[in-house]
């Protein structure tokens, strides 16, 4: 098993993490094992790319049209005056 040091640990953020271990009925040490293991598990998760997730936001709202692809165009700043 490998170990190594965390060092200059933000007191508040140590505070957390002990917490968060007793929540969970494991020592601070288990805690950030968990916490680890958890993180690079996620990372086998692809990412779901922005347009999918709006797309998903808005998929109860009835919204049935595809929306045009913005990539490459220049920004147009919103006017509020008629």
């Amino acid at each position: 098993m490998a170990q190594f040091t965390v060092r200059n640990l933000e007191e508040d953020v140590k505070t957390r993490l002990k917490r968060r271990a007793a929540r969970h009925g494991f020592s601070m040490e288990e805690e950030v094992r968990q916490i680890l293991r958890n993180a690079v598990n996620d990372e086998h998760v692809p990412a779901v790319e922005l347009g999918s997730r709006i797309a998903a936001r808005f998929a109860k709202t009835g919204l049935t049209q595809d929306l045009p692809e913005l990539r490459g165009q220049a920004v147009q700043p919103l006017s509020f005056e008629r």
